[in-house]
């Protein structure tokens, strides 16, 4: 059945939030791969000002562009893959916010399968303000409190390994992730690992331990630093190919370096010049069509130029996946001035919580 034909009977529609868990043991798949990606990861609303002076306090500050997008890795990746025509899926815990809204209506736009997702009662999807200035950006970001568990999300995103047997599947690296790479190993299934500072910061023999596991280890060349602590990006090459059948180091505007055992390739292909107005999810574009073009039959350095059409792709937008057009979200302006309002309330009521916590500490 083509993706048309999916679209038509329904396939690729957004079930609604509060409803069960969508996957169903009697329609599941078969060892024939419904999906050529699944994308596993988290969802986020993001609402995106461009090229705005960092105000100081007290000040108010007016922005020359603004947008409202979604991300989070999983998204970005799976619409930049759908985009090169593949059969793209996302995994992800979805809710009853207006976050999971927007993500959902976007990857019905996109071709993005939500079938793997599975659905939770309350607010799930986090909330990313982004502030673009000087070239670069800044983030301001709320996430919902997540159920206690450490990786809630990875007995689920096993299932739907299992059950869809993909061509491939992408995710962070994270401890609890280590199960399912061997899984997907097992089954066949190849894996694009991603990782971000922060995952290198908690547990690097973590990460290190999941790129053993991959077939496309993913990272940029500041995390790639970081994880092998080398002096430089050849010398970290040279410890990093021995983990990975492939290491794609990318380098934004640069393009990227493919390296395996073998030896290494600069890849500056595919590089466009374009007006850079938000750098957010061009990492993220540049693996999800890096997938695609390796699904497709590309060599690695050929799924490199791919990658860095999509990163300039994605620089030229505000947003991960560029503004979204939801329906009747200006009706919704008074929600996300709410969410926003309430995040901010949480954040600075923990700001007091600390500065009173430190004010009671003997001196």
């Amino acid at each position: 059945m083509t993706r048309a034909q999916d679209v038509a009977s329904g396939r690729d529609a957004a079930p609604a939030p509060g409803t069960a868990p969508v996957l169903d043991t009697a329609s599941a798949p078969d060892t024939t791969p419904a999906l050529d990606l699944v994308a596993f990861g988290t969802v986020f609303l993001e609402v995106v000002f461009g090229h705005v002076p960092l105000p100081g306090p007290g000040e108010e500050v007016f922005a020359d562009e603004f947008a409202v997008s979604c991300g989070g890795g999983g998204v970005t990746v799976a619409t930049a893959a759908s985009g090169l025509g593949l059969r793209a899926g996302l995994s992800a815990r979805l809710g009853d916010d207006l976050g999971t809204r927007v993500v959902q209506e976007h990857c019905q736009r996109a071709g993005v399968d939500l079938s793997a997702s599975r659905y939770v009662p309350g607010r799930v999807a986090g909330i990313t303000v982004v502030l673009n200035f000087d070239g670069d950006r800044a983030f301001v970001s709320y996430v919902p409190p997540r159920p206690q568990e450490e990786c809630p999300d990875a007995d689920h995103w096993l299932e739907v390994l299992r059950r869809y047997r993909p061509a491939w599947c992408y995710l962070h690296a994270e401890p609890c992730v280590i199960g399912l790479l061997e899984e997907a190993r097992a089954l066949g299934v190849r894996v694009a690992l991603d990782v971000a500072l922060n995952d290198i910061a908690s547990h690097p023999e973590a990460v290190v331990s999941c790129a053993r596991r991959a077939d496309v280890f993913l990272p940029n060349a500041d995390e790639l630093l970081r994880l092998t602590r080398a002096g430089s990006v050849a010398a970290a090459l040279d410890e990093a190919v021995g983990w990975s059948r492939w290491v794609v180091v990318k380098r934004g505007a640069d393009g990227a370096v493919v390296a395996d055992r073998a030896g290494r390739t600069e890849v500056t292909d595919g590089i466009r010049q374009v007006e850079v107005r938000d750098r957010t999810g061009a990492g993220d574009a540049f693996a999800g069509a890096l997938i695609g073009a390796l699904s497709q039959g590309a060599s690695i350095t050929e799924a490199a130029v791919a990658g860095n059409e999509a990163g300039s792709q994605t620089v030229s937008k505000l947003g991960a996946v560029g503004e979204v057009q939801v329906e009747g979200l200006s009706a919704a302006a008074p929600l996300v001035a709410a969410v926003l309002g309430e995040a901010a309330r949480e954040a600075a009521a923990g700001a007091a919580r600390e500065a009173a916590q430190e004010g009671d500490a003997p001196g």
